[in-house]
């Protein structure tokens, strides 16, 4: 591609994919396929690669690129960040009318909006002409940390503003991390063995301070804006009026807000509020009640700490007592130990709770649960239950110490406590426990994607010995294994078709690629994009046991100063793999690929064509087509071709399956874009061969 023509597209696509982040992330209504915005993802990453002296610092790939930090300067904060006085009743809301009324000018009419109190991270976001150039921390309000990589990373956050925001301004708000993502984060980081977070807010303000932005990308972070700054928001008259403004211009605001005229109203907002603080994607401690008119805030000032015109109502903490009735002991896939509390089942937040996670043994040691104790019971974060201590008054003399088990509950095998870590594990790879998780995780979709393998038929499948090792599937007889029964509760039903299925997905599996491959085994530590940056750097599954590359990781990080190297391969992801390896079941595992003709490849860098008629076009796939659409997009890129989500004056050809609207078909002819079938994009396709491109054959997932 040509420089201009490149510059041209990766400002097309910087453009799109920001309008599209806006609409998932901050309106909550996208509008294309998540397939469609993954291609145009992959194709900025792809030609910033190849034309560097184009990617914008804003662009979208920031959130999963860019060299780890070494620390954070500091920010001086101008006007200062304040906080928030507090008040627990609600006697001190009707105070704080009280002295509004005597503080304010005579004759003066105001009214009051409610708003959630989020529980996060305080943030500055700072921009100038109209592009995102600053991210900081409140720190002490004075002073913050420049945490912009970390922060360019979330999605919700605008990297450029529209052409009716002022090209300087500066929004503030609190960065937090998602109740739903909260909880995927503590399971991960269970499994791996390491130390969970206590509730959200601790979870987003360690992700933010991690030095590598690249991690931080993969934290389920969003941001709520709703306060100006020090420039930018002068001419408003109104609080409402300038959240109105924030919303317009593309930041994320929260979604919940009421005014009131007198201060039993606002009361009963708060009220409201309260009843549905579960409900929110985000954790709530409070109430914030704030003078709308932003005109009296000068007359009204503000104290050291904070301003005088708005209090944060900070609701009561919610917990129930309830007794420990046991503990039991639950295996994942990893070999992990984790402890559940067994409860007496108690109402709490709106649902009724009869377990509770206890972590890991350190947790059970630190507070000294015991079965039998009275315990308080609170959700971290209003959703995971946890104890929060221990009635040590009601504890009788029967009630003794807890031991952790020093066998795995589930195969009574060896378990052992790695050093540097939390998690106790089983080591025996044949546990049951493990290879019906360890099974799931190798069909998973990020591994070897045999979508036929459910949860159930997993459990099935190791039940009745079919299978020992995730290996085994490459040796099972899926003819025999249509008549297996999977049904439930006393109803039978065959695997049936869904066992050719899976045969057949089994078969795709063995030309995955190696990052994949590795992603598959399950070993501690390598995720998906950990296994990619390790596969780079092989060039075949064999040479992984023996690997210099990953000696020469670990050499590395033993040198001090100037002498050590910043590599893309982290040391405990090195060690993690040479030590699966070097395990009697990694070395049984590698010898049973050689014994199964396995041996995955890299991925090899696919070549884009430069001359044909399909080179530059930009092409919009739409109807019922006869291939998976994945299937032509994969062959158009191949030819040279740009994939696009809708038909733009840029969009030289439209194909269309069945069933298309005629109001689509309109839109193209109006804008010159021609409208050709199936058979002609094959015709223009020329030399790519759908062999070239696997034909996927479409499973149903069962159970």
């Amino acid at each position: 591609m040509e420089k201009d023509a490149a510059k041209a597209r990766i400002a097309e696509l910087v453009e799109e994919i920001n309008r599209n982040d806006r609409l998932y992330y901050v309106e909550a209504r996208p509008v294309i396929a998540d397939a469609d915005y993954d291609r145009m993802y992959e194709e900025l990453i792809a030609l910033e690669k190849e034309f560097p002296e184009f990617k914008d610092p804003n662009s979208p790939t920031v959130r999963v690129s860019g060299a780890p930090l070494e620390g954070f300067a500091q920010v001086r904060h101008d006007p200062p960040m304040k906080s928030l006085d507090k008040c627990y009743e609600k006697g001190d809301l009707v105070q704080f009318d009280a002295f509004l009324r005597r503080e304010m000018p005579a004759g003066a009419a105001w009214r009051y909006v409610v708003e959630p109190k989020v529980d996060g991270v305080s943030m500055s976001l700072l921009y100038e002409s109209r592009r995102l150039v600053r991210a900081a921390t409140r720190g002490n309000g004075e002073v913050g940390d420049d945490v912009t990589q970390n922060v360019r990373t979330i999605r919700s956050i605008p990297k450029t503003l529209p052409e009716d925001a002022p090209e300087t301004v500066e929004v503030r708000g609190e960065v937090y991390m998602t109740r739903d993502g909260f909880v995927k984060l503590n399971e991960s980081l269970d499994e791996a063995g390491r130390q969970t977070f206590m509730n959200p807010r601790n979870a987003c303000a360690g992700s933010l301070k991690l030095l590598d932005p690249k991690i931080v990308a993969t934290r389920p972070l969003d941001m709520v804006v709703y306060n100006a700054g020090g420039v930018g928001c002068e001419g408003f008259a109104s609080h409402t009026e300038m959240i109105a403004a924030f919303r317009r211009w593309g930041f994320p605001v929260s979604p919940w807000s009421r005014t009131a005229t007198t201060i039993e109203d606002a009361i009963a907002a708060i009220d409201e509020l309260g009843e549905n603080r579960h409900g929110f994607r985000f954790e709530i401690d409070g109430a914030v009640l704030k003078v709308d008119e932003r005109s009296l805030y000068a007359g009204l000032g503000a104290t050291a700490h904070s301003p005088r015109w708005a209090r944060a109502y900070k609701y009561a903490p919610e917990r129930v007592e309830t007794v420990l009735r046991d503990i039991t002991v639950q295996v994942g896939r990893s070999g992990v130990l984790t402890p559940v509390a067994e409860l007496e089942p108690v109402e709490l937040a709106g649902s009724v709770i009869s377990r509770a996670t206890l972590h890991n043994a350190d947790q059970i040691a630190e507070q000294d649960i015991r079965i039998g104790d009275h315990v308080w019971l609170v959700k971290a974060g209003d959703v995971i239950p946890a104890i929060d201590g221990v009635l040590t008054e009601k504890r009788t003399p029967e009630i003794v110490k807890y031991v952790f088990p020093d066998v795995c509950p589930v195969c009574g095998g060896a378990v052992v406590r790695l050093e540097g870590e939390v998690a106790v594990r089983c080591v025996n790879p044949g546990c049951p426990a493990q290879l019906q998780r360890r099974l799931e995780h190798f069909a998973s979709r990020n591994a070897l994607d045999i979508k036929a393998l459910g949860g159930r038929v997993a459990d099935i499948l190791v039940d009745k010995g079919l299978i020992k090792d995730p290996l085994d599937l490459f040796a099972l007889d899926y003819d025999a294994l249509q008549s297996l029964d999977v049904g439930e509760n006393g109803a039978t039903r065959k695997f049936g078709k869904n066992a050719l299925n899976m045969r057949d997905a089994v078969r795709l599996a063995r030309g995955m690629p190696l990052d994949r491959w590795l992603f598959a085994v399950g070993i501690p530590n390598i995720g998906a994009t950990v296994a990619k940056d390790i596969a780079a750097e092989h060039e075949r599954f064999s040479d992984l046991p023996e690997s210099a590359v990953l000696e020469n990781v670990i050499q590395n990080d033993m040198k001090k100063g100037k002498d050590r190297k910043i590599l893309p391969i982290k040391v405990e992801a090195a060690k993690a793999v040479l030590a699966f390896f070097r395990s009697e079941y990694g070395a049984a595992f590698a010898s049973r690929m050689r014994e199964l003709g396995l041996d995955p490849k890299r991925a090899e860098k696919e070549t884009v064509k430069t001359e044909g008629p399909l080179v530059g076009a930009g092409c919009v796939l739409t109807g019922t087509l006869s291939r998976p659409r994945t299937e032509y997009a994969k062959m158009i890129e191949l030819a040279g071709g740009i994939i696009q989500s809708s038909v733009t004056s840029k969009t030289r050809y439209l194909i269309a399956g069945e069933n298309v609207g005629a109001a689509k078909t309109e839109k193209a002819k109006a804008l010159g874009t021609e409208v050709i079938d199936e058979k002609r994009l094959l015709e223009l396709l020329g030399a790519v061969e759908a062999a070239e491109v696997p034909r996927i054959p479409v499973q149903g997932t069962l159970f």
